[in-house]
């Protein structure tokens, strides 16, 4: 189980009743964890809306790329488009952007100090590879 936050990922393993590793054939259960009801899911952070300083929508995020040693290496950000046409996609920084839970209006939200142009301006991220094709 992983658990994303801008800044952070946290991994957790069971480990056996008494305290140490157990091997996961005998164990029968260890695969399976409990996930902590403030754990954030990635799945709260595709097709959020980034807005500005001056709170315009200036994105979604579309991705999480992650690193060798599963951190969040950036969020991939779909930009400049209108309803899905003319989008480009650019890699941010995920400690740019700011994501947060409003208890208040029970929403996500996600801001950075980038602005519209400025990621415009940026370099295009590009699915190739072993990325996931469908997203080019």
């Amino acid at each position: 189980m992983m658990s994303v936050s801008p800044g952070s990922v946290t991994e957790v393993a069971e480990i056996g009743s008494n305290g140490t590793d157990t091997n996961p054939s005998a164990a029968g259960t260890s695969e399976f964890v409990s996930v902590a009801k403030n754990d954030d899911l990635t799945s709260n952070l595709i097709g959020l809306d980034v807005y500005n300083n001056a709170e315009q929508n200036i994105g979604q995020i579309k991705d999480v790329a992650f690193g060798p040693l599963g951190h969040p290496q950036a969020y991939i950000l779909s930009v400049g488009g209108f309803l899905g046409l003319g989008d480009h996609y650019v890699a941010v920084n995920p400690s740019d952007v700011t994501v947060v839970y409003n208890d208040s209006d029970k929403k996500w939200h996600a801001t950075t100090n980038a602005t519209s142009d400025q990621l415009k301006a940026a370099p295009e991220f590009k699915y190739n590879g072993r990325w996931n094709a469908s997203h080019s």
